[in-house]
């Protein structure tokens, strides 16, 4: 687990990276999309990967839908996370934008069959949403620990990948007991692998 340095400032991060986002053009954050989408085709441990466990992003998050679809064309298998009642995430297969549908939360998942909370421990890349990431591997999350639950059930060589716009790379992140680190950022300027040392 990683050392605390105590939650009391996520909070103001949190409301200072949504505030950012919601300045980002809608041209601007389609054109991080499809960014995304080539870096992380680009990368090595996605291209070889079999499995892809990732999310719908919403709103103002960095879009992945580009990324998804690429993904489900080249006939890698990938896996998306449904809210359960405790916060903790159920995972489908993903089989196209027709099958996913609005969720609680304003979340969007997938319409399938669930495969159960240890589904992610197939996954050769796992990419999670966030707010913003340290260098040393500290994601700042929007606070339910539903990834922190999921990251925790992937294995240690497992690639694991915070999707967030350039500018959230490299923050300085409160972190807490329970806050599970990340290995790499992946952001419209390309992945970063980051410290992820966990203790």
């Amino acid at each position: 687990m990683n050392g605390s340095v105590g939650g009391q400032g996520k909070g103001p991060l949190r409301a200072s990276v949504l505030a950012a986002r919601t300045l980002r053009p809608p041209a601007a954050r389609d054109a991080a999309a499809e960014a995304i989408r080539a870096q992380a085709l680009a990368w090595e441990a996605v291209s070889r990967a079999r499995t892809v466990a990732a999310y719908v992003s919403v709103g103002t998050e960095p879009g992945t839908r580009p990324l998804l679809d690429a993904l489900l064309a080249s006939g890698t298998r990938v896996l998306l996370p449904v809210l359960l009642d405790d916060n903790d995430l159920d995972w489908a297969a993903y089989t196209g934008p027709d099958d996913i549908m609005s969720a609680a939360r304003g979340l969007q998942e997938p319409t399938g069959a669930t495969l159960g909370v240890d589904a992610v421990r197939a996954a050769d890349v796992v990419l999670v949403p966030g707010l913003a990431v340290s260098p040393a591997g500290d994601r700042l999350g929007r606070g339910g620990g539903s990834y922190d639950r999921a990251l925790a059930r992937v294995g240690s060589g497992t690639p694991t990948a915070v999707v967030l716009y350039d500018d959230e790379v490299g923050l300085a992140v409160p972190v807490e007991a329970h806050d599970r680190r990340v290995s790499h950022a992946l952001a419209p300027r390309g992945v970063v692998a980051l410290t992820a040392l966990d203790g």
